[in-house]
């Protein structure tokens, strides 16, 4: 196994694997439509490849190899998406989206270099939304009550969870703590970058931790961002503090989109400028496409967490390393 697995004592899942299928589903309808009223979204279809050319495909940290192939009858080489925040963009000026109104979808990808283990999967699976902003919109409260909108529909979805599945007892706190990545820094400066989530979630329940992707006063950054889709200053993560597994569960990464000033800046210091010629990034240098803010929603994750799973792989269906299957079985864990 490539990853240290986390096995709680006497585990033992809370629902049958035909009562959790049941479960995943309640779960998922649920949290879409609550997601969708919150913050005004309509829900549209996506694609699962790109072309490369396009310059679309999210980059992650910048290190993640893409699943790629030729095609019969396209030019050029095709790309499995590995998030669509760069789309969506394109999308809400496609259909003339205007400010207030935005678009989600549901997002399936493949990261071949992701490691395997409670949390991570080769398969991806999430809710990835946009929403069109006015530049006044570009600020710290707007960021925050968008938060703490998602934060409610998650919490009201649990609520439903819990009303039909009794033996489910998933807690989590409405309230939303807000703290830079600086702060945190600054806070816990002996600590990893993951040892201050833990540290900062486990005390406040549900956390947002902003200002991710930029280099802190260390000189580290306390997590990798690609330069063209949030702007470093007002992006963020979203965690809950996770009972089953005893750590910090990171439930979306999300943020206001670089606007033609932010993006030039983290082009440049990303040492990514030849990336400007793209369609994708003359249409914000140009004013072309809209402001916009977005993020990715974890669909298995927010499955694991609501349904007390201690392993992704109870909930989604993917490829796992055959020890792993075991060592997890050997411990009460069933990979579907």
């Amino acid at each position: 196994m490539s990853m240290q697995l986390i096995f709680p004592k006497d585990y033992k899942s809370a629902l049958s694997l035909r009562d959790t299928q049941k479960a995943i589903k309640l779960t998922k309808d649920t949290f879409q439509v609550k997601l969708a009223a919150a913050l005004n979204l309509d829900r549209i279809t996506a694609p699962l490849m790109v072309t490369k050319a396009s310059g679309i495909n999210d980059d992650l940290n910048g290190v993640e190899r893409k699943v790629h192939f030729t095609m019969k009858e396209v030019d050029g080489v095709a790309e499995v998406v590995q998030s669509l925040a760069k789309w969506k963009r394109m999308a809400l000026y496609r259909y003339g989206y205007a400010p207030g109104e935005g678009i989600y979808t549901d997002m399936n990808a493949i990261r071949r270099d992701d490691d395997c283990d409670n949390l991570h999967s080769l398969f991806v699976d999430q809710w990835d939304w946009e929403k069109v902003i006015t530049r006044e919109d570009r600020s710290f409260d707007y960021l925050k009550d968008t938060v703490r909108k998602i934060v409610g529909a998650l919490c009201d979805t649990n609520d439903v969870i819990k009303a039909a599945y009794p033996a489910l007892g998933t807690e989590i706190k409405r309230d939303v703590f807000f703290i830079t990545t600086q702060e945190l820094e600054d806070m816990y400066p002996d600590l990893t970058a993951k040892e201050r989530e833990n540290a900062i979630v486990k005390e406040h329940g549900t956390v947002f931790i902003m200002q991710i992707g930029g280099a802190l006063k260390s000189g580290a950054k306390h997590d990798g961002r690609a330069p063209d889709y949030d702007d470093w200053a007002l992006n963020g993560d979203i965690f809950v503090w996770d009972k089953t597994l005893d750590l910090a569960l990171e439930i979306s990464s999300m943020g206001i989109r670089v606007d033609e000033d932010s993006l030039r800046a983290q082009l440049r210091i990303a040492g990514a400028e030849e990336r400007e010629k793209f369609p994708f990034h003359q249409g914000i240098l140009t004013g072309t496409f809209p402001l916009t803010i977005g993020g990715g929603i974890g669909q298995s994750r927010l499955c694991m967490l609501l349904l007390g799973k201690a392993h992704i792989g109870e909930v989604q269906v993917s490829v796992w390393p055959q020890d792993m299957r075991e060592t997890c079985a050997m411990h009460g864990i069933t990979l579907l």
